[in-house]
């Protein structure tokens, strides 16, 4: 029996003590997220950050170190929507020279706005996955976890 899991790379960039994040605005309200997407076919993680930050953010970024990793298991969290069973790979980021944040051209269903949040505010908004401590925490104390890709082991 194969049980699928979802593999997800979001962009973590933070400047200046704020968080770029994207805001929806649906049946829940207003809310936000990382820059984040599913592994396509013949994609890399890597990639995947890439272009989830050019689609979603209207950016070019430098994918650093992994920071942290996140599960959602439908069977485990009842009490939430969703029935994929996903992981997602959170990466530290850099923008690019000249890369500015804009609303993309063609921005996903009920996204309203790019925005950078105040790091001191991620407790006043709405957040998914709520993963505002461990952003906070990530930051003060810049704990990473080696992200080792098989091109580049040598021998």
């Amino acid at each position: 029996m194969t049980y699928p899991i979802r593999v997800r790379a979001c962009a973590l960039i933070i400047e200046n003590d704020s968080i770029l994040l994207i805001e929806y605005e649906d049946e829940r309200g207003i809310h936000y997220n990382l820059p984040a997407g599913g592994v396509e076919p013949n994609e890399s993680v890597i990639e995947v950050v890439k272009r989830e930050a050019k689609e979603e953010v209207s950016v070019d970024v430098n994918v650093g170190p992994l920071a942290f990793i996140y599960e959602y298991a439908p069977h485990l969290n009842a009490h939430k929507s969703g029935d994929t069973h996903s992981l997602q790979l959170i990466f530290e980021c850099t923008l690019t020279n000249g890369s500015v944040p804009k609303q993309p051209k063609y921005p996903d269903p009920n996204q309203i706005d790019v925005k950078w949040i105040k790091l001191s505010e991620l407790n006043n908004i709405v957040l998914y996955p709520h993963l505002v401590e461990h952003i906070l925490t990530y930051h003060q104390q810049k704990r990473n976890i080696e992200f080792i890709e098989e091109q580049t082991i040598r021998g």
